[in-house]
């Protein structure tokens, strides 16, 4: 029985000892986060339904007229899903596309205080493409669409969280 205790806990002990520790609740340096993007973006939609599951203390503003209340402001400046064919076939048929997903944002004070200057972050996957299954090919786009776009979330919400206050 001791043994198997011993090999029960030792992974645990492994891990607590090398400094490992499970992601907790993001701290952020502002207790009010306003997200100036268009209306209809689903990247912005995204990142308030994550910043507002986060757990914290965080109030998430879209409405305008709360700007005024907000510690900090998120402007969105760009976002631009892209679709570039990379490979064909001897007879000049698409066998290859890269799809790309770019974003461009600042976090400033309302005061116009840069937080985090003018960032890019690009996120770009690969996918075989068939004329014959062309439905399930669309699906299958869709779907890395969405998983970038959450990968672009998850770095937003890091950075978001490193901001040291002022």
């Amino acid at each position: 029985m001791d043994r198997r205790a011993l090999l029960t806990f030792a992974p645990a002990a492994l891990l607590a000892g090398c400094g490992f520790r499970l992601r907790g609740v993001p701290e952020f340096a502002f207790k009010a986060l306003y997200i100036a993007a268009p209306p209809g973006s689903p990247l912005a939609r995204e990142l308030q339904r994550t910043l507002e599951g986060a757990g914290g203390a965080l109030r998430v503003l879209r409405d305008a007229q709360a700007l005024p209340t907000a510690d900090a402001v998120f402007e969105l400046l760009s976002e631009q899903h892209e679709r570039a064919v990379v490979g064909l076939n001897a007879s000049g048929q698409v066998r290859e596309l890269q799809l790309r997903l770019r974003v461009r944002f600042k976090l400033r004070t309302p005061q116009g205080d840069e937080l985090i200057p003018d960032t890019e972050l690009l996120q770009m996957r690969d996918i075989s493409y068939s004329e014959t299954i062309a439905l399930a090919k669309e699906a299958e786009e869709n779907l890395l669409m969405r998983n970038m776009q959450t990968d672009i979330v998850q770095q937003l919400m890091r950075r978001l969280a490193a901001v040291k206050p002022r």
